[in-house]
């Protein structure tokens, strides 16, 4: 969907944008022209940056979690 018409961007871009470490409006005004022109997609924009940061952030910790080492306890009973 089309988050900001004057620019012609889209959620997705704005997703992308995310996922490629972008935290706050500015940034996304700075690297997509995100509300830099009439400013009425700004709340959408924050919108959906924020949803999909925090899509992002619950996907690294269940990886995360997924993968964690096992942790060895050494034993003195087979010393």
């Amino acid at each position: 969907m089309y988050v900001c018409v004057c620019n012609g961007v889209t959620d997705k871009q704005i997703i992308k944008a995310a996922e490629g470490g972008a935290t706050t409006l500015q940034d996304l005004s700075d690297e997509l022209n995100v509300a830099t022109c009439c400013g009425r997609c700004a709340t959408c924009a924050k919108k959906v940056l924020s949803e999909a940061r925090s899509h992002n952030q619950s996907r690294n910790q269940n990886h995360s979690q997924n993968h964690e080492q096992p942790v060895m306890m050494h034993s003195t009973a087979f010393a």
